[in-house]
């Protein structure tokens, strides 16, 4: 018997992008960097050796089924005499099925739960997994909250006897959002290591799209942050980059070795059958110095590796550029290109709008690169309902006289009409230009994403309607004139100080209207670049409290500040609090590690500037959030807040 000798697993977060995330998942003393695909190896038939997809192609992990080697005498032997890493050949991560798959295609399958997972321990899984009930999309919601309670029955008891064996804690629950989150948050209380998402295959096959964004999303609201989520059978490259959005860490594939036993060659935008094809217009290695004549050609067994290889080197290819716009902070933009391959994929994209409010939570701030405009579908990205929340609940005007200007060729609005914002503000108007975002005030027309947006000049009707909507509503609700630019008459008098309304606006818009009162004291100094003429420093009342920066229009907050804003707004407001021990390592302007944040304000952003503070209130450091706070309380491992600089260094 060969036991898996196996630490605990641990995940760190090491990049995001909303819900999507780059992780380090310790498995012992294997690593794997997700976003990660395990290629599904059937111990049965080896379509590409194990080896070959360690050294080749890369794959520090794969999948295969322990009921069906438990079922092969001969397979079950060698496994428990040798260990599955040696039996198959593989010197990474091994996760093992346990037969549900089974049971769902062919009926009840000759095994119990414990003797299954008994079995996984015995031939050396890294990752086994409980015997789940598969929900079926047809059952009725009483049937499939049966089915869900054995599950997790299942999965108390495999946690009991999983000795140092990791787990999966699969999330059931058919097409009931309420169920699946019911069942994510049981499993998140639970000993498990791994959170599959399962019984989702016969929705890809069926391409229920739509109901596939639901499942995942209403699992996501109750999973623990800290272990990976894997979305089980999602191994087609062309769903990749919407499933890593939606917060998907593993994934697994069969499908590669099926579909090429069946001569289907899978590419971004489908699958297609090799006597249908036309063309050979791949380049990837497989492919390489091949035509069709020559695949055709071929003896099955060859062509059915080719084939194989090929797949392989699509979803690889793919999950690499997913994890590059991942790191750019680009995936929506790769999300929403992908997802027009196929319109039911385009149904999944337009229906996780309606999960709006979870992806916010996760939605950074700012990001480094512009947002790109690709459709209508954009306007559903969480950045557009923040913008318009705060722009509601934050913005306040100078006059209650509003100066309406159409969109300028260029950014920021400031600078094409320079000259016009200055003549309506002399005459006691508040500039607001109507953009592909909705209205914009003047003051705010540097800061991200605003000015750090890209749309078509030549714009669809819906965007044109629903800036409409929002800027009518935005001019009723805040001033009580409005009128064109043009209809505004020249006053004499001096200049408006249109630098102190930009400082004063950011800062409300970034940290709330009571926050900014604090930092605003007079008398007002502002630091200007001698370049370019922006806002960089923010002296208040002779004390350094904010710097603008260049790339996103926003502030990043000192030390100074930080005390402001602890005086003046009750705790937990952007405070993230650190156990004793860290005070004095945070204070040094050391990064702040999850594991020691005692609590935070539960409305905590990516990205955002937050004062790290100890048990007692007392601000030790500034600097930006990387997690969100329901991640702060649940991982276990890595940053939760970029300190900038501590106390101490003041």
């Amino acid at each position: 018997m060969r036991g898996p000798a196996i630490a605990t697993a641990m995940f760190e977060i090491l990049r995001r992008d909303g819900l999507a995330r780059i992780g380090r998942f310790t498995v012992g003393d294997k690593v794997v960097e997700t976003p990660a695909l395990l290629p599904v190896v059937n111990p049965k038939i080896c379509t590409v050796p194990p080896r070959e997809l360690h050294d080749r192609f890369g794959f520090n992990a794969l999948i295969t089924n322990s009921y069906i080697i438990r079922n092969i005498p001969e397979l079950k032997e060698k496994a428990q005499a040798m260990g599955l890493h040696e039996m198959l050949d593989f010197p990474g991560v091994i996760m093992t099925d346990s037969g549900t798959f089974q049971s769902h295609m062919y009926g009840e399958v000759e095994v119990t739960n414990e003797e299954i997972v008994e079995f996984q321990k015995s031939i050396g899984t890294d990752i086994g997994t409980v015997l789940d009930v598969f929900t079926e999309p047809d059952w009725s919601h009483e049937k499939t909250k049966r089915s869900l309670e054995t599950t997790l029955e299942r999965t108390r008891k495999a946690c009991e006897i999983k000795g140092k064996m990791m787990i999966n804690g699969v999330v059931q629950g058919s097409i009931y959002t309420d169920l699946r989150e019911y069942s994510a948050s049981a499993m998140a209380d639970m000993d498990v290591d791994v959170h599959p998402v399962g019984g989702v295959v016969p929705l890809m096959e069926q391409y229920r799209y739509s109901e596939l964004v639901d499942v995942v999303m209403a699992s996501k609201k109750g999973l623990n942050p800290s272990r990976p989520v894997h979305l089980f059978g999602a191994g087609h490259p062309m769903i990749l980059a919407l499933a890593t959005l939606m917060g998907c860490d593993l994934f697994d594939s069969a499908s590669y070795a099926k579909f090429a036993r069946d001569d289907r060659m899978m590419f971004l935008d489908g699958t297609f059958r090799l006597q249908d094809m036309q063309t050979l217009d791949c380049g990837c290695p497989a492919c390489q110095g091949h035509t069709l004549q020559d695949l055709r050609k071929m003896s099955k067994n060859a062509r059915t590796k080719l084939i194989a290889e090929h797949n392989l080197y699509q979803i690889t290819q793919e999950l690499a550029l997913v994890k590059r716009y991942l790191r750019e902070g680009r995936l929506w933009e790769l999300a929403e290109i992908r997802c027009r391959a196929h319109p039911a994929l385009l149904d999944g994209l337009r229906r996780l709008r309606e999960w709006q409010d979870l992806m916010e939570r996760y939605d950074p701030i700012s990001r480094e690169g512009a947002v790109f405009y690709t459709g209508p579908e954009t306007r559903a990205r969480p950045v557009y309902m923040r913008y318009a929340e705060r722009l509601n609940s934050r913005y306040v005007p100078e006059t209650r006289k509003a100066a309406l200007f159409p969109e300028p060729s260029g950014k920021p609005y400031s600078r094409p009409y320079a000259e016009e914002f200055a003549r309506v503000r002399r005459a006691g108007y508040t500039p607001v230009v109507a953009s592909p975002w909705g209205p914009v005030p003047a003051e705010l027309d540097e800061l991200y994403p605003l000015a750090q947006s890209v749309f078509p000049e030549c714009q669809d009707r819906e965007t044109q309607e629903e800036s409409e909507r929002l800027t009518a509503e935005f001019l009723e609700s805040k001033f009580d004139v409005a009128v064109e630019y043009d209809q505004v008459p020249d006053a004499e008098g001096e200049d408006v100080d249109a630098d102190k309304i930009r400082a004063k606006a950011v800062a409300r818009y970034q940290f709330g209207i009571d926050a900014a009162d604090a930092l605003f004291r007079e008398p007002i100094e502002l630091v200007k670049s001698k370049k370019t003429g922006k806002i960089r420093n923010v002296i208040s009342d002779g004390e350094h409290v904010l710097s603008m920066r260049a790339g996103d229009g926003m502030y990043t907050l000192r030390m100074e500040g930080a005390k402001r804003i602890v005086a003046a707004v009750s705790a937990p407001y952007m405070r993230v609090a650190v156990v004793e021990d860290s005070v004095p390592f945070v204070s040094e302007g050391r990064n702040a590690f999850a594991q020691f944040v005692l609590s935070c304000d539960p409305d905590i952003r990516p990205m955002e500037e937050v004062i790290v503070t100890d048990p007692s209130d007392r601000p030790i450091a500034t600097g930006r959030a990387f997690l969100t706070a329901f991640e702060m309380g649940s991982m276990k491992k890595g940053m939760a807040v970029k300190v900038r600089s501590g106390s101490d260094d003041e």
